[in-house]
């Protein structure tokens, strides 16, 4: 097994459900909390990885499941028993997310304080789960969504605007579930794991407000040229004419349960303890990593100078790991995404560097708006550019990383994982 695939392997979503989850008589073991079960047993969900979760839960419950419903942007093969399947549209949201959402909602009015609630939450959750303020339409959400990644907003600045035009993000969707007990499974795929952020923290304290939406739309120039609803509802908050997201003191909390159970950091280190079996002196760098993608291409070539040069801060046969989100400033026509975006930058900085290949994907298998998951690089690679009459930079300037490693042979070409916990870079000297 290579060392990405056994990121992959850790954040599969079956394998994380089994080995977070377990049913004795009517007692439900999560990460080493008890949960009886009194009343009813409701599946909920949305998410990429929420059919392949959803079909893990009812191989463990079967009959014990009331009823449920998940939403994911993939057509699945198989039927689920129990679970309802409902085909949303990401990454920009559309009507048919809209009646989805109120599906689920149907679904949790009315429990009761015995019932529990099982909610399903990973990677696209936030655009597959979307119901905004009556005078917001779905197109306008879908307008400032596509402003603002166009702009370099980070996920979470992109989540607390989002959180803040929508009725069901930001804790409210615990609000619709009480006086029932939920207890949400979260694949992350949010640097740092903040619950608030990861899918927009539907189950989650918000720690967010109106104000700081602004402050986000403001930073991003978007004010003149956001849709109006969207700038007309996130000030009547700051007024205090629309009810603040539930914050942390609210009593709803107290019976919301979130346990993370698969993430960028948990797929790190089984990373590393593939790489140092292998015979590499492995380093986890950061699961941290952010920015936009091209600078840190250049931080990144820089540890392997320092590791081809000097030995600094391991010596070779060397395996550098590290885990994030960068973002990518749009500035030309081109197809491409981050990690690509990041390889190529990597590239060109790393050529000459003999037995040294970087790698860069991410981890739902889809990188930006290219067919890609990602792109692999080594200190010969700008050599064969330029006998294809390739021009990297133009490439780089044109934000057309896709079409550079497709003509290459070099995108790495994996089809969507079912799961997404960011992404994972990979820095080999042998």
């Amino acid at each position: 097994m290579c060392i990405r695939d056994r990121g992959l392997k850790v954040a599969n979503p079956r394998y994380a459900i089994k080995k977070a989850l377990k049913m004795h008589g009517r007692e439900l073991y999560i990460k080493g909390r008890v949960f009886k079960l009194r009343g009813k047993l409701f599946v909920i969900g949305f998410g990429k990885a929420s059919f392949e979760m959803a079909k893990e839960i009812e191989e463990i419950l079967g009959d014990r499941i009331s009823g449920g419903a998940i939403i994911t942007p993939f057509k699945p093969t198989e039927k689920l028993s129990k679970v309802h399947v409902l085909i949303g549209d990401h990454p920009i949201p559309t009507e048919r997310n809209v009646t989805n959402a109120r599906r689920i909602l149907e679904l949790v009015k009315d429990l009761r304080e015995e019932d529990l609630v099982l909610v399903l939450i990973s990677g696209g959750g936030s655009a597959l789960f979307s119901l905004p303020p009556e005078g917001i339409s779905i197109r306008d959400k879908a307008r400032i969504t596509e402003l603002l990644m166009k702009s370099g907003a980070d996920i979470n600045e992109l989540n607390a605007v989002r959180k803040h035009i929508s009725l069901v993000k930001g804790g409210q969707l615990s609000k619709a579930i009480w006086p029932a007990t939920t207890v949400s499974l979260i694949i992350s795929d949010v640097v740092g794991d903040k619950l608030d952020t990861i899918a927009s923290g539907p189950t989650a304290p918000d720690e967010t407000t109106f104000k700081d939406a602004y402050d986000v739309l403001r930073r991003k120039n978007l004010l003149d040229v956001a849709p109006r609803s969207v700038v007309r509802y996130i000030e009547k908050g700051i007024r205090g004419e629309v009810r603040e997201t539930p914050k942390l003191n609210d009593p709803i909390f107290s019976k919301t349960h979130n346990f993370i159970i698969a993430s960028n950091v948990m797929s790190l280190k089984a990373m590393k303890e593939l790489a140092v079996r292998k015979g590499y002196n492995s380093m986890i760098i950061s699961s941290h990593v952010q920015g936009e993608a091209r600078e840190v291409g250049k931080f990144i070539s820089s540890i392997m100078w320092s590791i081809h040069r000097d030995s600094i801060p391991v010596s070779r046969p060397a395996c550098i790991i590290m885990g994030g989100e960068t973002t990518v400033t749009v500035k030309g026509s081109g197809v491409g995404g981050r990690n690509q975006e990041l390889a190529l930058s990597v590239g060109i900085e790393i050529e000459g560097m003999e037995r040294a290949s970087f790698a860069s994907i991410g981890s739902d298998g889809v990188d930006g708006v290219s067919s890609a998951a990602g792109a692999l690089v080594d200190g010969r690679t700008m050599k064969r550019a330029r006998e294809l009459n390739l021009d990297s930079w133009e490439f780089l300037d044109n934000n057309d990383s896709f079409t550079f490693f497709s003509k290459m042979k070099n995108a790495i070409l994996t089809g969507p994982t079912g799961t997404n916990v960011n992404d994972f870079m990979v820095a080999l000297l042998a």
